[in-house]
This record gives C-alpha cells, structure tokens and sequence, in this order.
C-alpha cells in the first residue's frame, strides 16, 4: 500500500507543468504526424483506441498494475521494466520523458515496441478491446486529418 502511495505522489510529481488529457482527435492528429498511421501495418485507429483504453488520452499517467507489480507511463502505459530507464531501457528513454504530451518519445518507443514479436498485441488493452473491434473507424469520427 505505502509504495503505490509513493508511486502515485511520484507520478503526479512527475507530470509537466500544463499537461492534461488530450481529445480524441488531438492525440489522432499527433499519433498521425508521428508517423502511426499503417506503422507496422496498423491502422491509426488502432492506436487511437488502444491510448484511450490504456491512459483515457491522458499522456501525463502513471499507474501501477497491481496484478504484474510493474508501473505503466504515459498515454500508452509504456512499461517501466522493460522499456524505460527504470527497467531494462530498451528504448533508450527516460520515463519521465514518457509523460511529455508532445508525444515525440512516446511515438518513438512505441514503434520499437510494435516492431517486436508481439506487435501490438504488447498491450492486453489492445487485444481485450481493439484487436478485434468492428467499430474501430468510430476513433476517428469528425477528426480533420
């Protein structure tokens, strides 16, 4: 219990100055500019939906699978074991740099991510809710793309 206290008051320590969740169509136009769309041959609703079932398109949030035991960060829940400087770091990042709402570090650590043999069945998220969705083009209804 203390070390979730620890880790939530850490994480709202850590988010930027100004940040906020982002709307569905800004993280939309951000994912696309950041090069998603049909990255690994997945489709930018894919990531749409995955970020809001993974943080509700907040980029500054931090939270700790009770059930795994390991931290999440940013809009995509980047595991801190494994791809951030808390963990193994194979994505050369800092986590901190994870909670950054431009996004820039995010989208880079997420295509190393996807490259993997998982792709983007990485994330349970994904597969639990987007995987196999046939609404998945509702993501990004009335975005100016």
């Amino acid at each position: 219990m203390k070390a979730s206290v620890m880790l939530f008051l850490l994480g709202y320590l850590m988010v930027p100055s100004g940040a906020r969740v982002l709307g569905r169509c800004t993280v939309a136009d951000m994912l696309y500019r950041g090069g998603l769309d049909y990255f690994e041959g997945y489709k930018l609703e894919n990531w749409v939906c995955l970020a809001y079932y993974e943080s509700k398109f907040n980029p500054s949030a931090v939270y700790e699978n009770e059930i795994t035991g390991h931290t999440g960060f940013g809009l995509f829940q980047i595991r801190e074991d494994l791809w951030c400087d808390h963990g193994k770091n194979l994505c050369s990042v800092s986590c901190s740099e994870l909670l950054n709402p431009d996004l820039k570090k995010t989208i880079e650590c997420v295509k190393k991510i996807v490259k993997g043999k998982q792709g983007m069945g990485a994330w349970l998220n994904w597969t639990r809710n987007c995987q196999f969705s046939d609404t998945l083009s509702r993501w990004l209804d009335g975005c100016r793309l």
